[in-house]
């Protein structure tokens, strides 16, 4: 599977010709962004706020874009989000859908029918989030990296990621039976979905391949990425979490999946370590944090093969002169016993870069393209200029109103069905677009939004407009 880009091809603009409008006929199989599909908007309402029926009902009927309001109001208790509008359960009409509001379950319909219905068009599921995930502080509390997970687990093969679209837009009929998310809502939780930010990164990389990326955030908080560098030379990035308070983190890995991290307090000029245990998963369990001296900038390595021997290097709090501690590692009690402390005329260790065998790593911070000059990078010894991010399991929807970030590389559009302006201009440039709330003849464009997404889908005009359109099932 081809790794995640920066990001997504820029789209050619669709002739004018594939572009289904007023009574043009359709191409019997157009390219996606030029087709014309059934949609409705907050789908799981069903017949609550408006008369759409149950979401199979939906897909039976030839809705192919179905759009679910989720929250992460318990997730640490239920490992799910909930479905519904201002609060879960707000609007949710459960006749005929899951009894519950969880969202797996809810997925699970969906794509239950999909497996029913191999030569259908493709599905977008459009995922509207209300609350601001980028708060939730690990997988376990339900971030972002949880969210790709659910929607892989729950449509295996029939996922269709965003890192896999390709340069040339893929027909309707290549896609049928496949699954598309979307995301959609928090602004907040679309950007941090494309890119991180952070200061002072570290890297580090072992001869099974993993990777373990640790950085402050400006203010005080320390976070990590861990991932897998691929025989494509490209990390995929798996889990991502909040591990500690402070600044200038360093960290060291062995092939064992052990690591050792150090970092300065955030207010005071203390020297703190953890050890840690990386998964297969990506996920890492952490030691308490140990205070062992006192200093500004540490960095780490380990010195021997087995893993077990360590050097650290930090600068005076007081003076240029740098000192460093030996150090043994006890995977088994998660400690570090340190001895040796000295003056030392070695340099730092590189804490930015880190080689196994053939491969290496390299951190840095800088702007790629909209994105703020601390957006968090990655080069390794065949690519150059990644961004540290989540994998792109999901398309992230650029809205009107959004900022260049979330343009950037945008696929799916959305708006109001209103915006005729925005509809047009989008669809003219080959975006694939959403305008919600089309409950009305008159909300219609030239060319239409891809995915005129109402409340009322069995109205007879909406029928008629969708012929006209050539809607495709």
């Amino acid at each position: 599977m081809p790794r995640s880009r920066t990001v997504l091809p820029v789209l050619a603009v669709v002739a004018s010709a594939l572009l289904i409008s007023g009574n043009a006929e359709a191409s019997a199989d157009p390219p996606l962004p030029s087709a014309i599909f059934r949609a409705t908007h907050n789908s799981y309402s069903g017949n609550l706020d408006g008369a759409r029926n149950s979401i199979a009902y939906q897909l039976d009927h030839g809705v192919r874009l179905i759009e679910l309001d989720i929250h992460d109001n318990d997730y640490a208790a239920s490992r799910d989000y909930s479905i519904g509008h201002d609060s879960p359960g707000n609007l949710v009409d459960h006749a005929g859908n899951p009894a519950s509001n969880r969202l797996r379950d809810w997925l699970n319909v969906i794509n239950t029918w999909s497996t029913q219905h191999p030569t259908a068009a493709p599905i977008v599921v459009a995922l509207d989030i209300k609350d601001d995930l980028t708060d939730n502080a690990s997988y376990a509390a339900g971030n972002l990296a949880a969210l790709n997970q659910e929607l892989t687990s729950v449509f295996g093969t029939r996922l269709f990621r965003a890192e896999d679209y390709p340069a040339s837009p893929p027909t309707v009929d290549a896609l049928r039976g496949r699954v598309l998310p979307v995301l959609s809502g928090d602004g907040k939780t679309r950007t941090l979905y494309k890119r991180d930010i952070g200061y002072h990164p570290a890297v580090a990389i072992n001869g099974r391949g993993q990777v373990v990326e640790v950085h402050d955030s400006g203010a005080g908080a320390l976070w990590y990425w861990t991932g897998t560098y691929g025989p494509d030379g490209r990390v995929t990035w798996l889990r991502h979490g909040k591990y500690d308070n402070g600044v200038t983190p360093a960290v060291a890995l062995n092939d064992n999946g052990d690591l050792v991290e150090v970092h300065q307090s955030e207010n005071a000029t203390t020297l703190w370590y953890r050890v840690g245990r990386l998964g297969a998963d990506g996920e890492i369990t952490w030691s308490p944090s140990r205070q062992y001296d006192d200093g500004v900038l540490p960095t780490v390595r380990f010195t021997d093969a087995a893993g077990t021997q360590i050097r650290e290097i930090h600068r005076s709090q007081s003076s240029s002169q740098n000192w460093d501690w030996r150090g043994v590692l006890n995977a088994g009690a998660m400690t570090v016993s340190w001895s040796g402390n000295a003056k030392t005329s070695d340099a730092r260790h590189d804490k930015t870069t880190s080689t196994s065998g053939t491969s290496r790593v390299h951190v840095w911070t800088g702007a790629d393209g909209p994105t703020p000059s601390q957006t968090l990078r990655l080069d390794t010894d065949r690519h150059a200029g990644d961004r540290i991010r989540y994998q792109q399991t999901a398309f992230d929807e650029f809205q009107q109103g959004d900022s260049a970030e979330l343009q950037q590389g945008a696929l799916f559009y959305a708006a109001p069905a209103t915006a005729s302006s925005f509809i047009t201009a989008a669809r003219q440039a080959g975006r694939l677009v959403r305008g919600w709330d089309f409950d009305s003849a008159g909300n219609a464009t030239d060319p239409p939004a891809n995915y005129p997404a109402t409340n009322y889908p069995y109205r007879t005009w909406y029928q008629d407009f969708l012929t006209r359109s050539g809607a495709v099932e």
